[in-house]
């Protein structure tokens, strides 16, 4: 298949950066969030990974400090989910409240019914399946089963993603609509960072505001 090619530059983030950015990015540490056809607009298509078991196991591991968890993303850099968005457009919703005392522990990015939302790093697809509230979601791991990244609300899956399948920074998973329980006037991608925790249970994984990061990143590049 034809991998969707976005200029991404590498990050470039110091030392002094990360050490300004840290009381803020540690602060954002928090529990778990609850959690929580087809569009107008064809996505084009992306390299995809068709096979795959459909349980995917997950390593477990001993866990990581809030400090290495987020200078890991940092050094990672992460791409904005979702196409022809910029950092200058992201509003922080992470601690706003929702319905049933929530608090949505999530990045919500605005864009277009039907516009391609994209793997925001390298990885492995862990789960591709609807919830009530989330709808139809993906959840994705990076190369080395640190940080899980959780996409949500989408009006259709990409043709051909599949549990287990290998992605690249991106990727078209899909495109943003509003299934699940988003109003349905409001297309948007429901974004959300999380630590793999120790159990190898991706889906309860601790939040992690993705807001500052992106921020952070932009930055840094020249």
């Amino acid at each position: 298949m034809t991998r969707t090619r976005l200029r991404h530059l590498p990050p470039r983030v110091t030392l002094a950066m990360r050490r300004r950015v840290l009381p803020l990015t540690l602060a954002l540490l928090c529990t778990a969030c609850a959690r929580q056809v087809l569009s107008t607009a064809p996505a084009p298509a992306a390299r995809v990974a068709t096979s795959g078991a459909s349980r995917v196991a997950v390593p477990t591991r001993g866990p990581l400090s809030s400090s290495e968890t987020v200078n890991y993303i940092l050094g990672r850099g992460l791409l904005v989910p979702v196409a022809g968005v910029a950092v200058s457009q992201l509003t922080d919703t992470f601690d706003e409240g929702r319905d049933g005392g929530r608090v949505h522990r999530a990045l919500d990015i605005l864009a277009p019914r039907g516009t391609p939302v994209l793997a925001a790093d390298d990885g492995r697809i862990l789960r591709v399946r609807p919830n009530a509230l989330g709808g139809n979601t993906v959840y994705a791991t990076d190369p080395e089963g640190k940080v899980v990244y959780y996409y949500a609300h989408l009006d259709a899956y990409q043709p051909g993603l599949a549990e287990g399948a290998k992605v690249a920074r991106g990727d078209v998973l899909g495109i943003v609509g509003t299934t699940g329980n988003a109003p349905k006037d409001t297309p948007h991608l429901h974004f959300q960072v999380m630590s793999m925790p120790p159990d190898g249970k991706y889906w309860d994984g601790d939040a992690i505001n993705p807001y500052p990061l992106f921020l952070l990143l932009h930055a840094a590049r020249p």
